[in-house]
């Protein structure tokens, strides 16, 4: 059934505010298996939902080290229908050789970023050219957020050569403010992340690049016909991000060396959660082939990186690896928000569990992700809980880098298929197999965005593949667990709420969410957060958090809806005694 984000709003069903109130953080929640769970779903609906995109990398004879990359996807809901729309990045021609000093462009349609309006019978209508969205250079990825709170989300595209910000005009159009607001950077741009870094109810922007790179003709590899491959990362400068503080009037400043986020890396992948439960929110960066970064909140606009003290830097046996995606969030329901990173064959995909004392635990291979990912290479991906009951689950977009990896590395693969977690509560099982065709189809597998398409309570995804189409993944998993989503509304803090944590409890589960429109790589999921509820019809608390330090206590909210709720005043100071 097609539920509009409208159905929320009728007679007895109002947009909550609840009570402010404060509350201490307690020790790490427990929770008990749902012990019955559907058989998983997933369906290939591209094509039937009116999606056709292909996307361009331009292979050369040269190997130039962009052509791996892929690009992102973002969804989100552009006009306020309360249906998700689909904007998917593009790259641009490259000439074999390519001349060093280039920035590619786009010289046609088939090299433009597109965006998908959903229709009310939930098929897509390509509206990219009325929109304004055609684009600029060879696209990487996408990130969502309304920096100026007018109710309206905008859009950050980034590219090789430059980025672009686009202002959504509230009409179905698009202007292109990048020059006004100061966001065009420079280098080579890869995932970005929209948080208020200063608590001031401002969306600010953190931009990652990938390192000091021009189109050089560097011979890698060996000189056997076919086996020229493409240069490692570490043939390769780092480079440090870009950080835009939202000055308020249209204009970003750009920050990096003065709050502390300048460390030179190698960015691919972005999230954000307050790991050590301060109140302020963090950063982790996914580096390529070098130390993972983890920025730690001050709490006064500042920040500090801590990857290798608490224990992210690094995996299990001391070693860097291909940090790739990332996402950054509670998989075993304790309360506290742990971090996955995604990497290349044979390295395996790297697991933090929290320690709740500000450290993490290297849990790979006491997940179970040791066995089922050391063979695969892996990109975007978000924690989602595709059966709803209750556990964050695992939906992941492979694919190798090297289009001949074959032949130095046989038991790894360009094309792969991608791959489906279930959460058992204790471990991750691979679940793919009888989960549906896409589970049998080889991409290579890049981006990928999560969100409830066709607001049925059921998480779906789309993936990105290099020089190759996007893939909508409807979750069609036959449903009698429960489900919940908030749209949080911010005033005091940002409209988007990113950066607000909710905690429910339904029954017996106990859950955490941070609301981000980052994670995963080059991609911009919904804002909205979901929670599988399994076999309960309520749930009894929702507490949420606001990056305003606003408290809102929920009780009994009823499952199976999409719900609004708007942040609260800050409850008045008490008035002082007179004399």
């Amino acid at each position: 059934m097609l539920l509009g984000l409208a159905s929320c709003f009728v007679p007895g069903l109002p947009i909550l505010s609840g009570q402010a109130h404060s509350r201490k953080s307690g020790s790490p929640l427990a929770a008990a298996r749902v012990p019955a769970s559907p058989a998983v779903k997933f369906a290939d609906v591209t094509s039937e939902l009116g999606v056709d995109f292909r996307y361009y990398s331009s292979h050369t004879s040269k190997k130039y080290l962009i052509e791996t990359m892929g690009a992102g996807v973002a969804l989100f809901d552009y006009d306020n229908d309360g249906r998700l729309d689909l904007f998917l990045v593009n790259g641009a021609p490259l000439s074999d050789p390519t001349p060093k000093g280039t920035i590619p462009q786009k010289t046609g349609p088939q090299y433009w970023n597109r965006l998908y309006h959903q229709k009310p019978d939930g098929t897509f209508e390509d509206v990219t050219a009325k929109a304004g969205l055609q684009g600029f250079g060879y696209g990487m990825g996408a990130t969502v957020g309304d920096y100026d709170n007018d109710g309206n989300q905008d859009l950050f595209v980034t590219s090789y050569g430059g980025n672009r910000l686009y202002h959504n005009n509230g009409d179905g159009t698009f202007t292109d403010v990048t020059e006004t607001a100061g966001v065009a950077g420079g280098g080579w741009s890869t995932s970005a992340a929209w948080m208020d870094i200063d608590n001031d109810g401002l969306l600010d922007l953190i931009v990652l690049r990938y390192m000091e790179w021009d189109f050089d003709d560097i011979w890698c590899g060996t000189h056997e016909p076919g086996y020229r491959s493409y240069c490692s990362p570490n043939v390769f400068q780092p480079i440090a991000p870009l950080v835009y503080h939202n000055e308020g009037n249209g204009r970003f400043k750009e920050v990096s060396r003065e709050i502390g986020i300048s460390k030179l890396g190698k960015g691919l992948g972005i999230a954000i959660a307050d790991y050590d439960r301060d109140g302020h929110t963090d950063i982790f960066v996914a580096n390529d082939s070098m130390f993972e970064f983890l920025y730690h909140n001050k709490g006064d606009g500042t920040f500090e990186e801590v990857g290798l003290m608490a224990g992210v830097a690094v995996d299990g046996d001391g070693r860097t690896f291909a940090g790739m995606g990332v996402d950054f969030a509670d998989y075993n329901n304790d309360g506290l928000p742990d971090l996955l990173v995604t990497d290349l064959g044979n390295q395996m995909y790297a697991l933090y569990r929290n320690n709740g004392d500000g450290s993490f635990t290297y849990a790979t291979f006491s997940s179970g992700l040791a066995a089922i990912t050391q063979a695969h290479a892996g990109w975007g991906f978000r924690f989602m809980d595709v059966d709803n009951d209750g556990w964050k689950d695992l939906l992941i977009a492979q694919g190798h880098d090297m289009d001949n990896i074959h032949l130095t590395t046989p038991n790894l693969r360009y094309h792969e298929p991608p791959a489906l977690l279930r959460n058992t509560g204790t471990k991750f099982v691979s679940i793919g197999a009888d989960a549906g065709a896409p589970f049998h189809q080889r991409w290579v597998g890049r981006g990928m965005a999560m969100g409830d398409i066709n607001n049925d309570g059921r998480l779906d995804a789309v993936i990105t593949t290099n020089l190759g189409e996007a893939h909508i993944l409807r979750n069609e998993t036959p449903m009698s667990n429960h489900w919940l989503m908030l749209k949080l509304v911010g005033h005091t803090s940002n409209r988007d709420a990113i950066g607000a944590e909710v905690r429910l409890t339904a029954g017996k589960i106990k859950q955490l969410v941070t609301v981000t429109t980052s994670s995963s790589y080059l991609s911009s999921s919904d804002k909205r957060v979901h929670f599988g509820l399994g076999p309960n019809a309520v749930a009894e608390l929702v507490e949420i958090r606001w990056p305003s330090g606003i408290h809102q206590t929920l009780r009994n909210v009823r499952a199976d809806q999409i719900l609004q709720v708007d942040e609260p005043p800050r409850p008045a100071a008490p008035e002082k005694a007179k004399p």
